[in-house]
């Protein structure tokens, strides 16, 4: 069995879920997500937990079996405490700002960079607009967002200037090395 298909997922307390057919619909103080399973899966909801099964041994359903699991599970999560990443936006003159429930990036360009608003997420920006948290429900979307926000400016190695993940470490290299006497 799939170590990580096999494990129940709790529910907590305020999340509901409903299952019909193949569509799994999640609703919690954050908002609702829905999801469709593959056909080759079965979710049933017990005491409080959810528990996906799959229908044989064979290879292709061994491994949809924890992909659907890591899927519903993180539909839970968002719904009930939230997802977010945090972006470190260095170099001189690079911030971001807040435009109501969008954001302009400022990040050398001629131009500044607009992103509109995007439904059930949110952006805090930090002091000086040299950080940025994205937050929302959808773990995926969230992801999605922040690798295209990254991919405007990502961190280059010699002088670190760019946008990186917050956890992220960028190997620095040494410039040219200076004409010696």
């Amino acid at each position: 069995m799939s170590r990580i298909g096999k494990m129940p997922i709790p529910l907590p307390a305020k999340v509901v879920v409903q299952i019909e057919d193949k569509t799994v619909k999640v609703k919690g103080p954050k908002g609702e997500l829905t999801t469709t399973v593959h056909p080759s899966m079965t979710v049933e909801q017990e005491e409080g937990r959810l528990v996906i099964q799959r229908a044989s041994d064979e290879r292709h359903h061994r491994e949809l079996h924890g992909l659907t699991r890591a899927l519903v599970f993180n539909m839970v999560h968002g719904v009930s405490t939230g997802f977010q990443r945090t972006l470190i936006i260095e170099g001189v003159g690079y911030r971001a700002e807040a435009k109501g429930k969008g954001l302009t990036m400022y990040l050398g360009y001629s131009h500044p960079i607009e992103i509109p608003e995007q439904p059930n997420i949110s952006f805090v920006v930090g002091e000086k607009g040299q950080s940025l948290i994205i937050n929302g429900i959808d773990k995926a979307q969230i992801g999605q967002l922040a690798a295209d926000i990254r991919k405007m400016r990502p961190p280059e190695p010699y002088k670190g200037k760019g946008i990186r993940y917050s956890d992220e470490t960028i190997r620095r290299k040494a410039g040219k090395a200076g004409k010696g006497k």
